[in-house]
């Protein structure tokens, strides 16, 4: 195992984490012994969130009577002091403690401060002081927004989308982190499902000591291979650095992370999906998105009204309309010839 320390916040973590964003689409009773299983392998950090439907009341149910072994983070999407009050109060019944050890601002298109209109830094400090809250931290999309937490010396940890797909601007976040005693949580070390081999993304960041990753899991197939790097380790082997420059070469440039913040579209449209099929054509053996379902749902780009509405919400700056034509035409040339995806959309 590998235990760390979460920034200057003193809180020591297994460094790889649990995402509970996953276990929205599983039963209770399956989360519950995912999340056990999970705690049983090592994992101590749990992410999760208000917006993540029941994620957080399954937390409660898996961990009833185990709080002291676990470090739990939860989020809120509030705008406003009485929002967030009323979220934090709601987070703290479903999780079934009396204290949040990290709470985050979940992606806020601000950087929350004292003195802001919104009052939300205010509580979360009143919420502190109350025992409530350990620390007051942030997740984003945007640099930006993700820089100007860093500056502030507001934040115990910011959270991030980090994978080896990563560029140099994510990197000077990780250090900006270090520089200012903040820990750096690791969002979509997946990239999204589009990094297939979780050997290779757990040995990457095995690397970057200054990372914690949060996989998110619902399977006990994906559980697995990252307990096993926790009790065994993952290195870099030449078979990993190559599966990791063949994916760097493929996914270079601008891509769907299917982080979501652009929808809902107003004529239905799912675009993050929509928005990188082909790659996930190209990368998943998964016959399904070839089926009538997900042909229905390429269908409805004809209806784009293209009002850009999509791409000026999209954290990472993408021509979303194009990237939606540019799937669209090359999903029909697939559906009638699969092998253009290389072989695996047939596959099973």
């Amino acid at each position: 195992m590998q235990h760390i320390q979460l920034g200057s916040t003193g809180l020591t973590i297994e460094k790889n984490g649990f995402g509970a964003l996953p276990i929205q689409r599983i039963t209770k009773d399956e989360a519950a012994a995912l999340l056990r299983r999970a705690l049983d392998g090592g994992m101590n950090y749990f992410d999760t969130a208000r917006a993540y439907t029941d994620s957080e009341e399954k937390l409660g149910f898996a961990f009833r009577g185990l709080r002291d072994q676990i470090i739990i983070a939860t989020k809120t999407q509030a705008k406003n002091a009485a929002d967030m009050r009323k979220d934090l109060e709601t987070s703290l019944r479903m999780l079934g403690t009396d204290h949040i050890d990290v709470y985050q601002f979940h992606n806020p298109p601000f950087c929350p401060k004292p003195g802001g209109e919104d009052g939300l830094y205010e509580e979360a400090l009143r919420a502190k002081e109350e025992g409530k809250i350990r620390f007051i931290s942030i997740t984003n999309h945007r640099l930006k927004v993700a820089q100007e937490a860093i500056e502030s010396g507001l934040y115990a940890t910011l959270q991030f989308p980090y994978s080896y797909l990563s560029g140099p601007q994510e990197e000077a976040l990780i250090e900006g982190c270090r520089k200012a005693g903040m820990g750096f949580i690791a969002m979509k070390g997946m990239a999204g499902g589009l990094i297939r081999d979780g050997y290779a993304a757990a040995a990457f960041m095995a690397t970057r000591p200054d990372v914690v990753p949060i996989w998110g899991v619902q399977r006990d197939w994906e559980l697995e291979q990252f307990l096993d790097v926790i009790k065994n380790g993952a290195e870099l082997t030449p078979e990993r650095l190559d599966t990791i420059a063949k994916d760097r070469a493929e996914l270079a440039g601008d891509f769907c992370r299917s982080c979501g913040y652009c929808m809902p579209c107003p004529v239905g449209i799912q675009i993050n999906q929509c928005a990188r099929i082909i790659l996930m054509l190209r990368r998943a053996p998964m016959a399904g998105w070839l089926s009538p379902r997900w042909q229905m749902e390429m269908h409805k780009i004809e209806n784009c009204l293209h009002c850009n509405r999509c791409a000026s919400k999209c954290p990472y700056g993408l021509d979303t309309p194009r990237l939606l034509q540019d799937n669209y035409e090359e999903y029909w040339k697939i559906l009638k010839d699969p092998s253009l995806a290389g072989g695996k959309a047939v596959q099973s």
